[in-house]
């Protein structure tokens, strides 16, 4: 006589004999911050009740290469515990442990519905009718692109979105790390045209808006599932053809409560010059001046650099695994953008370094994304510059660096190629001779009005005055602060100084 199939509903903590019929909803593998690997999954009856497993690492290589999504299967024997689970997915009071008496065996099991998503309600959500430990799968369409924050020394890749449902409410939905990274891939596709309609799951609701989980969160993005589809066909005709675009309304977020206008931030502390007069100065200099990107100077590392995974430092040997001096191990260095760039005022030229927020800025594109898709149509050159990079040529900006002469060369901090930024800062600040109309630009910022409008962005988590991230009206583009950045050819990892001398550069002879 066989036992009998046991209701997820009735689980309780009363045996550890229980037997269920159960289909694998989603199972994700959790990584904790001593590098500790275990298993969460979520099994559904025929009934359609839900409880969230939990497989210890010292079971997981019994049961790793078992388990798959959407598989079907009987589960003989488990511990059962109350739900302590920072973040849950189901309304279950109780959740099953594997142990060493646990059995499962896959079998085909008709009547347990396939595998499918509990949607929230963007009206609940806005109405604040959410538990705040609760993780909840969401659907929307993409109407707008609210902010883009590339990965910076200390900031995370942040692509933060407006979600629109069917009934037209809107919500805010913030997609960090290999999300946002996803995400940036897919819009910057020419090939992806028309409405975006996003699915996440195990999303945390806070405040009325929506992120990704740190572990377990998936995103897919107009997949072919009957869910995405189902829901793109119900748009109004119009929306299924509009590609979502950028919003400019962060400029005005982030400068409005401040008594400072965006120039006058930009040119803070900083010498005002022309390009002109980069020639003379004769140390490390902070200054802003205006001109326009002419080609590229290519050195011997190419266009990008392989770092840690948490900060800018250069990577040792990007083929092995290794520890930074930041603390985090490593183990795939990523690329990051560092290219060299001739720009140009008149007869004046001038080599600046470009790094990686900036360029991500105006590409809409990571360094990783872009030199994987070099290796996967086959060119694995770093001295092969992609025709994407030259969207960063022909351009004119302003621009804050800090000009070092011990290496003919000046290190991008800030830029903006707003037109009308640009006109002024270079009307009103910049002229030709040895004093600049204001030589040193001094702002004495009111503490409350930075730190309020640090919150604006909230991805930037920076609100010194020397921070600040801006943004071009008709583009959204970001324009990062750097602070003392590294160069990689001289010094390695270490970061350049006033105060330590470097071999200097040879440049190569302008043409």
């Amino acid at each position: 006589m066989s036992r009998k199939v046991d209701s997820v509903k009735d689980i309780n903590d009363s045996k550890e004999t229980w037997r269920l019929a159960v289909r694998i909803m989603d199972v994700w593998s959790v990584v904790n911050n001593k590098g500790i690997e275990h298993l969460k999954m979520i099994v559904m009856d025929s009934l359609d009740d839900r409880i969230q497993v939990l497989i210890r690492h010292d079971h997981l290589l019994k049961w790793k290469e078992v388990i798959k999504e959407n598989m079907t299967c009987i589960i003989n024997n488990d511990s059962v515990y109350n739900n302590d689970f920072q973040w849950k997915v189901c309304d279950h009071s109780k959740k099953i442990v594997f142990f060493g008496g646990t059995t499962m065996k896959a079998i085909e099991l008709q009547n347990i519905p396939p595998k499918g998503y509990f949607f929230k309600d963007f009206g609940e959500i806005l109405q604040g009718k959410c538990k705040t430990d609760r993780l909840e799968d969401i659907i929307g369409a993409v109407s707008e692109i609210n902010h883009i924050q590339s990965n910076t020394p200390g900031k995370k890749v942040v692509v933060s979105v407006v979600l629109k449902d069917l009934k037209g409410n809107c919500i805010n939905c913030n997609l960090w790390e290999i999300y946002g990274s996803k995400f940036l891939a897919y819009y910057n596709d020419p090939k992806n045209n028309g409405a975006i309609v996003i699915l996440l799951t195990h999303a945390m609701v806070k405040d009325g808006q929506v992120s990704n989980a740190w572990s377990g969160s998936k995103l897919l993005i107009n997949e072919d599932i009957p869910e995405i589809q189902d829901f793109m066909s119900k748009l109004p005709t119009n929306e299924q053809k509009e590609k979502p675009t950028q919003s400019a309304k962060s400029l005005s977020n982030w400068f409005g409560g401040s008594q400072y206008s965006p120039v006058e931030r930009f040119v803070h502390n900083a010498k005002c010059m022309s390009l002109s007069q980069f020639c003379k100065i004769k140390h490390e200099t902070l200054c802003v001046t205006v001109a326009t990107t002419l080609k590229f100077a290519v050195s011997k590392y190419g266009w990008f650099y392989y770092c840690c995974t948490r900060c800018s430092s250069k990577a040792p040997n990007p083929e092995k695994a290794y520890e930074c001096s930041c603390g985090q191990k490593v183990e795939q260095p990523i690329s990051r953008y560092k290219i060299e760039i001739y720009v140009s005022n008149g007869e004046s030229k001038y080599r600046f370094v470009f790094w990686d927020s900036e360029c991500a800025a105006i590409l809409g594109m990571t360094a990783e994304f872009m030199h994987n898709s070099m290796v996967e149509n086959g060119e694995d050159d770093p001295m092969v510059y992609p025709d994407e990079l030259e969207m960063l040529l022909n351009k004119k900006m302003a621009f804050r660096v800090k000009v070092q002469p011990t290496f003919s060369q000046a290190s991008v901090w800030k830029l903006c190629d707003d037109e009308a930024f640009v006109k002024e800062i270079e009307n009103d600040y910049i002229v030709e001779d040895n004093q600049s109309k204001t030589e040193y630009a001094k702002l004495v910022p009111n503490k409350e009005n930075l730190e309020t409008s640090a919150q604006t962005l909230s991805a930037s988590g920076e609100n010194d005055p020397e921070s600040i991230i801006l943004m071009t009206p008709a583009k959204d583009v970001v324009i990062a602060d750097k602070g003392e950045e590294v160069d990689f050819e001289v010094s390695g990892a270490t970061q350049l100084s006033g105060t330590k001398p470097s071999k200097k550069l040879k440049i190569e002879p302008s043409s």
